[in-house]
């Protein structure tokens, strides 16, 4: 049988953590956490909409802002989370974006990579002392295939500035972190596993939302046209992400998908990567973003 939100199992007493979860698949996800009993701390940019967002959630849902395209946000949403809660069950790194036209984060770090994969490296390492047992889902796209991470061009000095091409490469980070993470939970002892998911095609409103936005006239319709015949609900796309985060059968690094159309909708299971591990890579990518980010564990 499928997947269902169904098959979730009791989660009061836990405690979830879920990036991104004023709209869209953050809110779904931290909604169905809710449901099923556990307290859930959202993290949104934006006091009002999170808390608004709660609201609609209804459960033990409250509120951390952090913006992650600000490291000294993070590190201030970080120490307000450790005041709240000692522990950490379920983390859900969400929060994204895509399509922004080139701009720079506060530090000024490329916005894709900065933001997708820098902002979430530096909270999952700020929550350290809280993850002894966590399970932490880091949520990818498929679009990481196409990714090849340019070491010597982070910032896109050197090159024509390609958003799409940045977004995949920021997802292939959220990939490659996961798997070190994996390494890096085992080398402490700890109990906590690092898991993936990606969402396929779901009807968010994540595209042409961001910052700096200045989507033409093919790129709209091809949004519309894809979210009329394509796309699936964000209840549906957070199905994976919420599988990953109770699947008693999950191990780490593995990344869980929509199982029709080649990945793109339909009912979660565990996925094929379609790429090699490549640990060298993984490490490479968290000691260039410790160094960026001046977080380590």
């Amino acid at each position: 049988m499928p997947w269902t939100p169904a098959d979730m199992p009791d989660l009061n007493g836990k405690v979830a953590l879920v990036t991104g979860a004023n709209r869209g698949l953050g809110f779904e996800t931290a909604k169905a956490l809710a449901g099923r009993g556990a307290r859930v701390i959202i993290v949104c940019r934006d006091l009002i909409l999170g808390s608004e967002a709660a609201a609609r959630m209804g459960g033990k849902v409250e509120v951390v802002t952090i913006a992650l395209d600000d490291l000294a946000s993070i590190e201030a949403g970080a120490a307000e989370i450790a005041r709240r809660t000692d522990h950490l069950d379920i983390v859900v790194n969400n929060a994204g974006l895509f399509g922004v036209d080139f701009t720079k984060t506060k530090q000024g770090f490329e916005y894709h990579f900065g933001t997708n994969h820098l902002g979430h490296f530096a909270l999952t390492l700020k929550l350290w002392p809280l993850l002894a047992t966590a399970r932490v889902v880091t949520v990818t796209s498929a679009m990481y295939r196409r990714a090849k991470i340019d070491f010597d061009d982070l910032g896109w000095q050197k090159r024509p500035y390609s958003k799409w091409q940045a977004y995949a490469d920021s997802k292939l980070a959220n990939l490659l972190f996961a798997e070190e993470l994996q390494r890096r939970f085992d080398a402490a002892g700890f109990k906590a596993t690092s898991v993936l998911a990606h969402p396929g095609y779901a009807a968010t409103n994540s595209p042409f939302g961001g910052r700096s936005m200045k989507p033409n006239f093919g790129e709209v319709i091809m949004l519309i046209l894809g979210n009329l015949l394509m796309a699936q609900s964000p209840a549906m796309g957070a199905q994976p992400s919420l599988m990953a985060a109770t699947d008693a059968q999950a191990r780490g690094g593995d990344l869980y998908g929509p199982t029709r159309m080649g990945g793109m909708r339909g009912a979660p299971a565990k996925a094929d990567k379609k790429i090699a591990p490549d640990p060298a890579l993984a490490l490479r990518l968290w000691q260039v973003s410790s160094g960026l980010t001046g977080v380590a564990v």
